[in-house]
């Protein structure tokens, strides 16, 4: 028997239990009151079961539950708690077991953690094999609960998000631009919680080693794209997905480049525009509202592409390479940075979408698709440019969501009132959901230089050293 107080203590206890099978399992709830006379609620199959689960498995953080109990860690004393609101979304997880269900209860607020991040639930997580021990729990008392929770009301309008849709992989013009709006134009202001100054929305680069400073982490990485195009003043440069203009700024002030940059987002592109013309860039700087298919302003004596190709879809790689070919002078120098996933034994294989991939392409990134390191070299090949060089960032951008996260969370009442609670809870979702799947090699990114084929000199020197001295 258990006895659960709002103060939150919880002890053993004796009770008579008369009225009550010698086998049904009693929680004593006290309630505040002038006599602090206790009352005695039995627990139901779905606490009964959450509790054994969580001894068999020896959970290292506890629950609150929707009818103010609490069940402590079984292991350990760590304060993280997850909060499930209603017994209805457990019901829902019992009919549809999937990560989108969890995700959906997530973003409405019916499943939540408290007193700790998605970090700490990460690195709590039960070791071993869980179905082996689950079995201990046994099967009448899961079965029990099944039925009770088949029963149970409430289940959320699992609606089907606007990833699911072909039609948005089409790589259109309008689908394109629609896309882009539902990721990039949540808010400027949003944005502005957790990110650097600059408003730099892409990985960060750390050097000399791995720190916590976002603001000069994003200039390196700013400056070391500018190195790697080898930029010279007067020459004229393409970011194609500019974002809030910080790249094509940073090169036309420190390296003395005509600098365009192109977008979807209206409000990246009004934001931008108000800062070249704070920083007296206008008459070197332009912020153009175009696909890049529609491009067509070339020739480019180099152009960089920094975290936009996840946007493009694996069917229309071919169609944007090109389109980057075109617009590149012969000899011309391009970068390109973007996420990617590891390989499998097939593409076909490689296409098939995991639970987590989907959720992000279906909730975050509508349309988007990451292709594998393998599948961008063949593919920039096959559009006739030359690869020079290619450098691994994962754990740089692990460390860059992780920044994101954290300095989002810090701010979390600004954000809500900002966009709104669910959408809150799922950007911290995302953003540390990213982090953990970078720190655990899941999904990787990469920069690769490469130029477009031209007889004579190579665009680049014998050797990089001069990158990292």
């Amino acid at each position: 028997m258990r006895v659960y107080s709002p103060d939150g203590d919880l002890s053993e206890a004796r009770f008579d239990r008369a009225g009550f099978a010698d086998t049904t399992p009693l929680v004593i709830v006290i309630m505040p009151s002038v006599n602090m006379i206790p009352k005695v609620v039995p627990m139901g199959p779905s606490e009964t079961v959450l509790r054994r689960a969580s001894e068999a498995l020896a959970l290292q953080f506890g629950f609150r539950l929707w009818n103010g109990a609490e069940i402590p860690p079984a292991a350990g004393d760590h304060p993280l708690r997850v909060r499930i609101a209603d017994e209805g979304a457990l019901a829902s997880l019992v009919r549809s077991p999937r990560l989108d269900t969890f995700i959906r209860l997530h973003a409405e607020g019916r499943i939540e953690w408290e007193n700790g991040s998605i970090f700490d639930l990460a690195a709590l997580r039960p070791g071993g094999k869980i179905g082996r021990a689950l079995r201990s729990v046994g099967i009448m008392p899961l079965a029990k609960a099944a039925l009770h929770l088949l029963r149970v009301p409430g289940r959320p309008e699992l609606e089907r998000g606007r990833g699911d849709d072909a039609d948005l992989k089409r790589g259109d013009s309008a689908t394109n631009k629609r896309n882009i709006a539902h990721h990039y134009d949540v808010s400027n202001p949003f944005y502005r919680l957790f990110l650097d100054p600059e408003m730099v929305y892409t990985c960060a680069y750390y050097t000399p080693d791995f720190h916590d400073d976002l603001a000069k982490a994003q200039h390196d990485k700013l400056d070391m794209i500018c190195r790697k195009l080898r930029l010279k003043p007067g020459g004229r440069h393409l970011d194609i997905g500019c974002g809030w203009g910080a790249l094509i700024c940073h090169a036309a002030m420190h390296y003395g480049v005509e600098a365009v940059g192109v977008t979807l987002s209206e409000e990246q592109a009004a934001l931008a525009r108000e800062k070249i013309a704070a920083l007296g860039l206008s008459d070197r700087v332009t912020v153009k509202i175009i696909d890049y298919n529609d491009l067509e302003d070339g020739s480019f004596d180099t152009v960089s592409s920094i975290g936009m190709f996840e946007a493009v879809g694996i069917d229309n790689h071919r169609k944007y390479f090109g389109a980057v070919h075109r617009l590149l002078k012969p000899g011309g120098l391009y970068l390109h940075h973007a996420i990617s996933r590891p390989a499998k034994g097939t593409d076909r294989t490689f296409r098939k979408m995991r639970a987590e991939y989907r959720a992000l392409v279906r909730y975050i990134f509508p349309g988007g698709e990451l292709d594998h390191l393998g599948m961008s070299i063949a593919n920039l090949e096959r559009a006739r440019f030359e690869v020079h060089d290619v450098e691994a960032w994962r754990m740089h951008y692990a460390r860059t969501t992780r920044l994101w996260h954290d300095r989002l969370l810090a701010r979390r009442a600004e954000a809500e009132a900002e966009v709104g609670a669910e959408k809150t809870r799922m950007w911290l979702l995302y953003l540390g959901g990213c982090s953990l799947a970078f720190e655990r090699g899941a999904v990787g990114i990469f920069q690769t230089l490469a130029s477009r084929k031209a007889k004579g000199k190579l665009p680049v020197p014998a050797t990089r050293a001069d990158l990292f001295a």
